[in-house]
């Protein structure tokens, strides 16, 4: 088991600086961030780059929740009020063509992308697929892309779930992922890069004193929360599960003080659903019953019945596990649950199909030889042991 290191983790930004920016001297460079973007002491990654000798900062690009990750909304340009730069979004699920890449004119006069935001470990989580799309028009027009690594908070070691299909691609499954993928966003560059025919000038820059069985209250790091819902490690810990469902008409918690902790809606019984998940004994979570009134988003202002989740053992839950198992329950007991719409975030017809029909186990040996062949390509690129 990891233990809390006796220095903290230094990310990609920091390992940057401490080197004196070389991979960036004498480069234009435009930067795909947002809040998380920042140094082991605090400073934000914009600031820092806008300040390093050598180093011609010219634009922002920020994704899915906008430059300072405080907008659950399609993400308008701007400007940046600090550093006085443009910011483009790369989140305009309104648009068609370039809904989610930068414009050829945004990259005008710009030869090196880098990208520097946390991930929280689940395969739609989109900063990932924003960074799978600005890697590919970076290599239509030459340009260097230079990731700045930082640690996958559910560690590097939990990989779960069945693969995303081809026909389901798109900012929640830009690559044919398990839901869980076990994998630093620099290892994820490296794969995609391969995996997917990019051909783009890619340099990751590594995190130093990271390993693969860390958590990431392990790392010495400050905890920065990633879009508005993502409050703590252990909601990153139980989102790739709880979000399975997140697309059907049942509430996940946004909009309550325990995202991902809670879920509920109005026709659900919490004392039945708790009473029907602790006794499937899935490891290293109870449930218990717990009435909410969402303050936004689904079912805002709606008193809700529902179950909320207790983490007692981290090393062995299993998250994904743990929301098919609630997606199949969620089936068998309630009429109103629509869980057609499971399929949007599974994003696998079959799998999706398994889940409520039989449930997690039946699911996982049916796709336990995917897994398997994921996990022999995923050894390529890892950069961490």
């Amino acid at each position: 088991m990891a233990t809390l290191s006796s220095k903290p983790v230094l990310n990609g930004i920091d390992v940057l600086e401490r080197d004196g920016f070389r991979l960036l001297h004498g480069r234009s460079v435009g930067l795909i961030t947002n809040h998380t973007g920042r140094t082991l002491d605090g400073r934000q990654t914009a600031d820092v780059l806008f300040q390093a000798p050598g180093v011609r900062l010219v634009a922002l690009f920020g994704p899915e929740h906008g430059i300072r990750g405080e907008l659950d909304e399609p993400v308008a340009d701007g400007r940046d009020p600090k550093t006085g730069l443009p910011v483009y979004s790369l989140y305009n699920p309104r648009e068609r063509e370039y809904r989610y890449r930068p414009r050829p004119e945004q990259l005008d006069g710009i030869d090196t992308l880098v990208f520097d935001i946390q991930d929280v470990g689940s395969r739609f989580y989109t900063y990932i697929g924003t960074l799978g799309y600005a890697m590919e028009e970076a290599a239509k027009r030459g340009i260097r892309v230079i990731v700045l690594d930082r640690p996958n908070p559910i560690r590097g070691l939990y990989v779960g779930g069945p693969l995303s299909e081809p026909k389901h691609r798109g900012l929640t499954a830009y690559h044919e992922l398990p839901v869980a993928h076990g994998m630093a966003v620099g290892e994820l560059a490296k794969l995609f890069n391969e995996e997917r025919g990019i051909g783009c000038d890619l340099h990751v820059v590594p995190m130093e004193g990271w390993s693969r069985g860390m958590w990431f209250d392990e790392t010495g790091q400050t905890w920065v929360n990633p879009s508005p819902n993502m409050r703590s490690p252990t909601q990153a810990l139980l989102y790739p599960g709880i979000c399975l469902i997140e697309a059907t008409n049942v509430s996940v918690g946004r909009g309550t003080d325990t995202p991902f902790e809670w879920i509920g809606a109005p026709w659900i019984d919490g004392r039945d659903l708790a009473a029907a998940m602790n006794a499937k004994r899935l490891a290293g979570i109870r449930f218990y019953p717990r009435n909410n009134v969402p303050a936004s988003s689904k079912y805002a202002g709606e008193a809700c019945g529902g179950v909320s989740m207790i983490v007692v053992d981290r090393n062995r839950l299993d998250p994904v596990r743990v929301g098919m198992e609630l997606a199949h329950e969620l089936g068998r007991r309630y009429p109103q649950w629509d869980g057609a719409k499971l399929v949007n975030l599974v994003a696998n017809d079959e799998a999706s199909r398994l889940i409520l029909e039989k449930g997690a186990r039946a699911t996982e040996r049916r796709f336990a030889e995917e897994l398997a062949a994921f996990r022999k390509v995923r050894e390529k690129y890892l950069l961490y042991r």
